[in-house]
């Protein structure tokens, strides 16, 4: 149920006919008096009217690391319509190999006069680059928010899966159907939820399987030549199952799986990681951790539209909840007859 009239003049210290005033785009307003109404209706989550939305949407920057794995296609279209209703339209800016860097892409942003920028899975999640970036758009007043690697020492809201959930449930998901040989095909290794996930699954395994439990991790590119690669390597360990840091990498396990004549479930099963179409598309359907998207595109466009709007969110990281998602691709460990 959307805010009502008395919520929002109770938020904005006005009468409820100012509000009425404001909606109906009423002359006889002061303009703080506006300002404070349409910034209620931004923090409270109201549809504007579409006249108000027309005339006063402002851009917010959304930067994307690629377009290829389409976990973050997903993630532009949830918040699409979170920002449009808070009275803001988003500017996709996508990083891509040979391409404009994220500093151009910033740039571009700053000069577009974006409200904000939010950075989705951007260089903030590599612990080998810098954040002075964002503490230079800080000094100039501009809001940032940021989706998946937190780093302490940014001014900022994150907002994040919990990646040793996810490994914890991939784990345990295995080994209830037998799996004792499990391996990870993980990303990049100085990426923060690569570390996260990593410490994750090793964690998992120990507490499954006890402390001499091997777990073997292979850390390659998210992306299906990336998990082809490291399915070699943990297939050659004896690896009965993989787990993926992302679906495009468990995609390219299965392909290698393909060649090398294995069956997928019956001899080697594959859990991905985001639930993106990629999951429910290809064969066998995967077995996946779904990052709640939807759920997260609400709850970063009411933060982030309130940190636009001068209402500071926690300096802190919001943890979303994994799922694990049962499709076909995963299936009780091979005999060893």
């Amino acid at each position: 149920m959307g805010a009502t009239l008395a919520d929002i003049a109770a938020h904005a210290a006005v009468s409820e006919a100012t509000v009425s005033r404001v909606l109906n785009d009423k002359p006889g307003v002061a303009p703080t008096k506006r300002r404070a109404v349409l910034t209620a209706l931004d923090v409270l989550g109201y549809e504007r009217p579409s006249r108000l939305r027309s005339r006063t949407a402002r851009p917010v920057g959304v930067l994307l690391p690629e377009l290829v794995n389409p976990i973050f296609p997903a993630f532009a279209q949830a918040l699409a319509p979170n920002f449009a209703r808070r009275g803001f339209t988003p500017l996709i800016g996508t990083q891509s190999e040979g391409g404009l860097h994220e500093d151009e892409i910033i740039d571009m942003f700053v000069e577009a006069g974006v409200s904000g920028i939010l950075f989705v899975a951007g260089q903030h999640a590599d612990t080998a680059e810098s954040t002075d970036r964002y503490q230079a758009l800080r000094e100039l007043g501009l809001p940032l928010g940021f989706v998946n690697g937190y780093r302490e020492d940014v001014d900022a809201p994150f907002f994040s899966i919990d990646d040793v959930a996810s490994m914890s449930i991939a784990v345990r998901h295995l080994v209830a159907m037998g799996h004792r040989r499990i391996g990870f095909a993980s990303g990049p290794e100085s990426w923060v939820p690569t570390r996260r996930a990593t410490e994750g699954f090793r964690s998992a395994m120990q507490e499954a399987l006890g402390p001499i439990a091997v777990a073997p991790v292979v850390h390659g590119l998210l992306s299906d030549d990336g998990g082809a690669s490291a399915a070699r390597e943990l297939i050659a360990e004896g690896c009965t199952a993989v787990v993926c840091a992302s679906d495009l990498m468990a995609v390219g396990v299965l392909a290698e799986a393909r060649r090398q004549g294995l069956s997928v479930p019956a001899q080697l099963s594959v859990v991905g990681f985001d639930d993106s179409i990629l999951a429910r598309s290809c064969w066998p359907p995967l077995t996946t951790i779904r990052q709640p998207v939807p759920t997260m595109g609400i709850a970063i466009a009411d933060a982030f539209v309130g940190e636009m709007n001068g209402i500071l969110a926690y300096r802190t990281e919001y943890i979303f909840q994994p799922e694990l998602v049962v499709r076909e691709s995963t299936g009780p460990a091979p005999s060893e007859s």
